[in-house]
C-alpha cells in the first residue's frame, strides 16, 4: 500500500502438487541433467562435443559443470568438430553427444551419415528455431521433424524422440540415450527454443527409478573362422536388437575397420558387393523399426468417445491440454494423444487415427506431422499451424477445434 505498486489485490491459490522435493528448471537444465542420468545408469562417462548455437548453448554450460560426475565437455570451434569429436568419445567407448540448433544440425548431417555406417550410439540434440539460414535464432519453431527424418544423404534412418515440457527434457533425454545405447544407433532429440528457456517447478525423480541403462562391451572373440581361429566380427548382430557389439579400441583381439565405406555384413570388410549393400540398408531400417515393439503405446485421453482427435509433439503439449479442457467445458467431445516417439511411432498410433473421423495437427511448421502421418496411415488428417517465432496460445486452439467439431 504504502509504495503503491498495485491498484488491485489478488491471491495466488496453492498449487495442487504432489509433496516432497521441488526445484525450478527450464528445459536446457533438464535435458543435460538427463544426459548426466542417463550417463550414471550406464556406467560410462559422458562427453559432449559441441559448438554454441542459439538457444543450445546452455546444454554446454550446464554439463561443463558436472566434471564431479565424469562429464567431458568440448567447445569445438566449428559444429563439424563438435559432432567429429562426439563420434570419436563413441568409438572410444563413451556416451556421445552433440547439440546444436538446425542450421548446425545441416552442418553434421555427413558426419551423422557415419555414425550411421559405424552403427555406434551417438545423441544429437536439435533445440530447434525460426529458420531458415540464421532465421529467428531467440524465437521458437518445431520445423525440423522432416530435416530430422529425411536430413541425410543415401538410406539412413535414425529414432528421433521429441520432449514436450522443460521438466520432461530430463526424461527425454534419458530414452534417447536409452535407445542410442541399447541398439547401437544415432539418435535425434527434438527439443525448440520455447522448451529450452522456459521454466516450471519439478518434482526431483527418485533415482531408484530410473532406467537401467547398463552397457556390456566386447571383450572377447565372437566367431570361429573356417581354421577353427576364433576372431572379432564388429557387425555380428544381437538377434533381438540387431546392435552390433561395442569394442572399444586397443582391446587386444578386437581390432576391426571403422570407416564410411560399406562393410559386408558380420565380418566388417570393406565391400562393394550390390547384394552385401542391399542387406546392410534393410538391417539398417528394420533395426529402427524394430524399436517400435520397445516404447510405450501412445495413450489416447478420450473420455467421452469423441469424433475428433487432436495428435500433438513436442512443446504444443501445453497449449493443446489447455484447449482441449476448454473445449469440453463448453460441452464439445474432443480426445487428444501427444506422440513422444516420432521414430519410430508408437505400435499402436494408427488403430488410434483409424477410430476419429477429423484428426486435427496442431504444428510450430508447416504441416510436417501432418505429412508423416498422412504418409503412413493414409488418414485425413488436418494442420493447424503457426509459424511466428511465438509459441500456439490455450485460446488460438481452442477456435481451431471448435471449428473442427461444429463442421
Amino acid at each position: 500500500e504504502t509504495a503503491e505498486l498495485f491498484d488491485h489485490h489478488y491471491e495466488i491459490r496453492p498449487a495442487k502438487q504432489e509433496p516432497g522435493p521441488y526445484t525450478n528448471i527450464d528445459g536446457n537444465t533438464a535435458l543435460a541433467w538427463g544426459l548426466v542420468a542417463a550417463s550414471q545408469q550406464a556406467g560410462i562417462p559422458l562427453f559432449l562435443g559441441g559448438y554454441p548455437i542459439t538457444p543450445a548453448s546452455d546444454i554446454l554450460h550446464e554439463l561443463s559443470k558436472h566434471k564431479n560426475f565424469g562429464v567431458r565437455t568440448l567447445q569445438a570451434e566449428d559444429e563439424n568438430a563438435g559432432i567429429g569429436s562426439a563420434l570419436g568419445a563413441a568409438i572410444g567407448g563413451h556416451l556421445a553427444v552433440t547439440a546444436t540448433s538446425g542450421p548446425g544440425i545441416a552442418l553434421k548431417a555427413e558426419t551423422i551419415g557415419l555414425a550411421m555406417s559405424l552403427e555406434l550410439p551417438l545423441v544429437v540434440i536439435d533445440v530447434q528455431r525460426g529458420g531458415p539460414s540464421t532465421g529467428l535464432p531467440t524465437k521458437t519453431e518445431a520445423s525440423d521433424l522432416m530435416l530430422a527424418m529425411y536430413g541425410r544423404h543415401g538410406e539412413s534412418p535414425m529414432p528421433i524422440v521429441s520432449a514436450h515440457s522443460p521438466s520432461n527434457c530430463f526424461f527425454a533425454a534419458i530414452e534417447a540415450c536409452r535407445l542410442a545405447l541399447k541398439y547401437r544407433t544415432p539418435v535425434m532429440l527434438l527439443t525448440d527454443g520455447y522448451l529450452a528457456t522456459s521454466s516450471e517447478p519439478w518434482k526431483l525423480p527418485d533415482v531408484a527409478d530410473l532406467p537401467d541403462l547398463s552397457v556390456e562391451f566386447a571383450t572377447q572373440p565372437n566367431h570361429v573362422n573356417d581354421e577353427g581361429e576364433p576372431e572379432f566380427w564388429p557387425y555380428l548382430r544381437d538377434e533381438a536388437t540387431l546392435a552390433r557389439p561395442w569394442a572399444i579400441p586397443g582391446t587386444e583381439g578386437l581390432e576391426h575397420r571403422i570407416g564410411g565405406i560399406e562393410k559386408e555384413d558380420g565380418t566388417g570388410n570393406i565391400s562393394y558387393d550390390p547384394a552385401n549393400h542391399q542387406r546392410m540398408v534393410k538391417l539398417r531400417a528394420a533395426k529402427v523399426d524394430g524399436i517400435a515393439a520397445d516404447i510405450p503405446h501412445a495413450e489416447v485421453d478420450d473420455p467421452d468417445q469423441a469424433d475428433v482427435l487432436v495428435v500433438g509433439w513436442g512443446s504444443t503439449w501445453g497449449a493443446i491440454c489447455g484447449s482441449v479442457d476448454r473445449v469440453r467445458d463448453a460441452g464439445k467431445k474432443v480426445a487428444r494423444v501427444h506422440l513422444a516417439h516420432l521414430n519410430p511411432f508408437p505400435e499402436n498410433l494408427g488403430e488410434i487415427l483409424g477410430r476419429y473421423e477429423t484428426v486435427l495437427c496442431p504444428e510450430l511448421n508447416q504441416g510436417q506431422l501432418t505429412r508423416l502421418l498422412r504418409a503412413t496411415y493414409l488418414v485425413d488428417a488436418q494442420a493447424v499451424t503457426k509459424t511466428t517465432g511465438r509459441p500456439f496460445t490455450a485460446g488460438e486452439l481452442e477456435a481451431a477445434i471448435l471449428e473442427a467439431c461444429d463442421r
